[in-house]
Order: C-alpha cells, then sequence, then structure tokens
C-alpha cells in the first residue's frame, strides 16, 4: 500500500454533491467542499485521472450541482439509492475497469455515503484517501466522527493540497504551473 497518492493509480470519486444535499449543509462548509472539489477535477483532468460521480436518489435529491458539473465534464455518473456507491454495479465494476488502485474521494455526507463506500472499497482491495476538506455533514461532529473511524480503519485521511501535490510529486512536472496555480 502507498501512502502517497499517485496519479497513474488514482482515480476521484465525486460522491453525491448534489443540489438539495448541498442546500442543507452549513454554507461554509459546502462551500469549501465545492472549491477544493474543483480543484481536484481541474487537476484530475490536467492528469488524465478518471472521475466518478455518483448521484442518491436524484429524484429527491437533485442532481449534481452544476460547478462540479461542469468541471468534471464527460465524468460517468451514476444514480444510487444504496448509501454505499460499491453497491451499485455499474459503479463498482468501473471501479475496477479502470485499473486503478487508489480512491481519492469527495463528497457528503461524509458518516453516510463517504464512510460506506470508503469501507467497502477497502474491503475490495482498493487503496482509500478520504479528502477531509471536500467532505462534509450537516453536523460537524458526525464529520469528524466519520473522519476517526476511518482512519482508525486504516483509510488515508487527506487535504486537497497534499493530493495536488503527491499528483505532481515534483516542482518540475509539466503540470506544477498549472496545478499550483489553482491554489491561488
Amino acid at each position: 500500500m502507498s501512502l502517497l497518492a499517485n496519479p497513474i493509480d488514482s482515480q476521484l470519486l465525486i460522491i453525491d454533491q448534489q443540489t438539495r444535499l448541498a442546500d442543507a449543509m452549513p454554507e461554509s462548509e459546502w462551500q469549501q467542499v465545492e472549491t477544493h472539489s474543483k480543484r481536484l477535477l481541474e487537476a484530475a483532468s490536467a492528469l488524465n485521472i478518471p472521475v466518478i460521480i455518483s448521484e442518491q436518489y436524484p429524484k429527491g435529491l437533485g442532481h449534481t450541482v452544476d460547478a462540479i458539473k461542469q468541471k468534471a465534464g464527460n465524468s460517468l455518473c451514476y444514480e444510487k439509492t444504496h448509501f454505499s456507491c460499491c453497491q451499485n454495479t455499474d459503479y463498482k465494476k468501473q471501479l475496477i475497469n479502470n485499473n486503478r488502485k487508489q480512491l481519492i474521494i469527495c463528497g457528503m455526507e461524509t458518516h453516510v455515503c463517504v464512510l460506506q463506500t470508503a469501507f467497502e472499497a477497502m474491503g475490495s482491495g482498493f487503496e482509500v484517501f478520504v479528502v477531509t476538506d471536500a467532505v462534509c455533514s450537516r453536523n460537524i461532529e458526525h464529520k469528524n466522527n466519520a473522519l476517526a473511524r476511518l482512519q482508525q480503519a486504516g483509510i488515508i485521511i487527506s487535504n486537497h493540497e497534499s493530493v495536488l501535490f503527491e499528483w505532481l510529486r515534483d516542482a518540475r512536472h509539466e503540470q506544477f504551473k498549472f496545478i499550483s496555480g489553482l491554489l491561488k
């Protein structure tokens, strides 16, 4: 298991960043998740890292927010009713077919869909990274509890800037200027 994110092995998962869920989050938390998810999406595009989006019961919770959808481009999107993305057969097949062992997870809610997806993915042999400043819950205590549980289980808890610079590894990387520019 690698403790550093690697662009050759990574997949970026955007979990349930949907309109009605976003409206239910504390505004400052959601703004941080949206900003950092967009940065990760732009970097993933520049580095040819596959992106997979999930939507929890979009009929009731709406679709992915426009700002995220725009940055995600033609990324695959799967609807689900299970809280874990890994319970959607097509979603799980895509994770496997991408042939990349690291999952970089952003989304909501941390203590429900993010947590269950992370645990099931880890159980399926993936290396899982949860990006703390790109996940949220309606209640900060629930988010913090979930992050503690994930970390205790061996899931890597990181932040978006660490992931970006781990993907680059070197200031001489051809995408360094672009990706470091995302942070300004």
